[in-house]
């Protein structure tokens, strides 16, 4: 048997599930980016909503390109179990906001339909940094054409993606999309349509066999979409809403609602995202598989405390930053969350010009020291090679493998060139510090010491010389 609205009545009572009717209403969210994170964060938020018997946050979640994941989701009527787990033990959940279901590659113009349909209050969006293309913006002026012409209500139109000022960026990019033909659109989209920005924060595994065999034996069925995540999680949205009457509710079900989100987003992005970023990296040359298995490393852990201690707080307005760091090496550490560095990895390209090069500028801007940085990005260099340090290949899952392969291949053989190549890369590093003399400098530094006696040793001579 496998998890189905047929099944839920069949489910331990231990388990939470949804009490409300999944049929009786339309959505009021689409959700462009279904993937794990999603399904473990923001569906969980409105599943709470809806247990509290407000019917208009069920989703129509819009898969972008994958339909085997949207295949499986239907077939289980939008339903997945999730695994929360952290040091106060493990619970299982369903939750069911997840109502209707479409691939936006094959199905475009229901997805549109949805974005339009009279029932909707809000989009969505966590379809990643590589994700914010014309054909988005396009996607999404579609529908609020559609909007402006039957004379409906305007929206929220949330990003969920770890770019700072989302919300700013994305409704830029929808206005680029727009045609002279557009001015009504536009004009009624600034009146009646918010675009807030906002920071999601909870480590959300893909899914995986494991996850999967666990939620069989808790469950009694199958559930093909079975997902693991911590207990932590935090969601700060900027108080700009198309029905300001939103911000109340959000915070009923423990969402933040602020006037600063910036001050959250630049710490998780540099410190949670920074320093995740440098250990998957870390991980994947090493050879060591998860997060927890590179936290759990002394030497590791240290780096990674020094790392936000000393060049990346000295720069955040987060006043807390100290409990942060110290609840994110918690979290890193959390043994159910079989977070893959791979995974982590993936799109380093897209990713480091966000996480790094802000703390590095801001250190080099007081005179202070950037070494854990220059390591992290000697790091990163490495790993261009596709092989770990025990001759292991992998492949790099990310937009500009290809021109980064092509610079780190020779790196053995020319390892400054090879460093002066990828510090050149403005689309990596900014225009400022491709022309830093001493950051180039502790790169090659950092990049020797890693290819003559392997990261572990280069980390620990780090510790060692700026004890």
């Amino acid at each position: 048997m496998h998890l189905s609205a047929h099944t839920l009545s069949t489910l331990p009572a231990a388990i939470q599930m949804p009490s409300y009717d999944r049929t009786a209403h339309a959505p009021g969210v689409v959700h462009l980016g279904l993937g794990a994170f999603h399904r473990a964060h923001q569906a969980m938020v409105f599943d709470h909503l809806l247990t509290g018997g407000d019917t208009r946050w069920g989703i129509h979640g819009v898969g972008m390109t994958r339909p085997d994941l949207v295949n499986q989701l239907k077939a289980q009527d939008g339903l997945y179990a999730v695994r929360i787990a952290d040091g106060q033990g493990v619970k299982w959940q369903v939750p069911g906001a997840l109502w209707r279901m479409n691939v936006a590659a094959t199905e475009r113009d229901a997805v549109v339909q949805a974005i339009a349909a009279p029932s909707t209050r809000w989009v969505t969006l966590t379809v990643t940094e590589k994700g914010y293309t014309p054909a988005l913006a396009q996607l999404l002026l579609d529908g609020l054409r559609l909007r402006q012409q039957a004379g409906l209500s305007g929206i929220t139109i949330a990003s969920c993606d770890n770019l700072q000022g989302n919300g700013h960026k994305l409704q830029a990019l929808v206005k680029t999309a727009a045609t002279p033909q557009d001015a009504d659109v536009l004009r009624w989209l600034d009146a009646h349509c918010a675009f807030p920005c906002s920071m999601v924060d909870r480590i959300v595994p893909a899914a995986t066999p494991e996850v999967m065999t666990a939620a069989q034996e808790a469950l009694g069925v199958q559930d093909q979409c079975a997902l693991s995540t911590e207990g932590f999680w935090e969601w700060v949205i900027e108080d700009r809403f198309a029905d300001p009457a939103d911000a109340a509710l959000l915070q009923s079900a423990g969402v933040r609602v602020t006037g600063d989100v910036h001050s959250y987003e630049e710490a998780k992005l540099r410190m949670l995202n920074g320093s995740h970023s440098a250990m998957a990296l870390m991980g994947a040359i090493t050879g060591r598989p998860f997060i927890a298995s590179c936290i759990g490393v002394p030497h590791i852990r240290s780096f990674v405390h020094r790392l936000m201690s000393r060049e990346v707080a000295p720069h955040l307005s987060r006043s807390d930053w100290a409990d942060y760091r110290d609840a994110l090496i918690a979290r890193f550490g959390n043994p159910y969350l079989k977070h893959s560095v791979h995974q982590i990895a993936t799109d380093s390209s897209q990713k480091i010009p966000q996480r790094w090069p802000p703390s590095v500028l801001g250190q080099i801007a007081q005179g202070a020291s950037f070494e854990h940085h220059a390591l992290a990005a000697a790091v990163f260099l490495r790993y261009t090679l596709g092989e770990d340090e025990q001759g292991q290949a992998y492949a790099l899952n990310d937009p500009q493998a290809e021109s980064l392969m092509a610079i780190g291949a020779t790196q053995r053989t020319e390892p400054e060139a090879c460093v002066r190549a990828l510090l050149a890369r403005e689309d990596l590093w900014g225009n400022a510090l491709p022309h830093n003399a001493a950051w180039i400098a502790r790169v090659t530094h950092w990049h020797q010491q890693v290819l003559q006696h392997g990261a572990d040793a280069a980390i620990q001579q780090l510790l060692s010389a700026e004890a």
